[in-house]
C-alpha cells in the first residue's frame, strides 16, 4: 500500500513540472481544472454571457466568480477597517511617511 502511495506523489510531483512548462496538457488540467455539471436556466447563462462580453460559458461564469470573490474580500476588509479604523489628522505626516518608503 505505501509503494502505491508514493508512486501518486511522485506522478504528482511530475504533473506540476509540466504544468509550469505545458499549460495545457492533460496533467496540467487534471491537477487544475475542475469539470462541473450545472443546471443554470439559460436567460441567465446568457445575461452573464451578455455582461461579460464572453464567448464562451466557461469564460463568463470564470468571470462572474473571480468578481464575486472580489467583491465579498472587499466587504470583508471593509466589516475589518469599521472595526478599528484609521484615522488622519494631518495628511502631511501621511505624505512624509509614504515619500520615506
Amino acid at each position: 500500500m505505501r509503494g502505491i502511495f508514493a508512486r501518486r506523489s511522485v506522478l504528482h510531483r511530475k504533473a506540476l513540472f509540466i504544468c509550469r512548462y505545458l499549460t495545457n496538457t492533460m496533467p496540467c488540467r487534471m491537477v487544475y481544472r475542475m469539470k462541473v455539471t450545472a443546471m443554470i436556466p439559460d436567460d441567465l447563462i446568457n445575461t452573464v454571457k451578455e455582461y461579460t462580453q464572453s464567448a464562451t460559458i466557461t469564460e463568463a461564469i470564470t468571470i462572474v466568480l473571480k468578481d464575486w470573490i472580489d467583491i465579498h474580500n472587499t466587504k470583508e476588509l471593509n466589516k475589518k477597517i469599521a472595526q478599528n479604523p484609521v484615522y488622519v489628522n494631518n495628511g502631511q505626516q501621511i505624505r512624509e511617511i509614504n515619500r520615506a518608503t
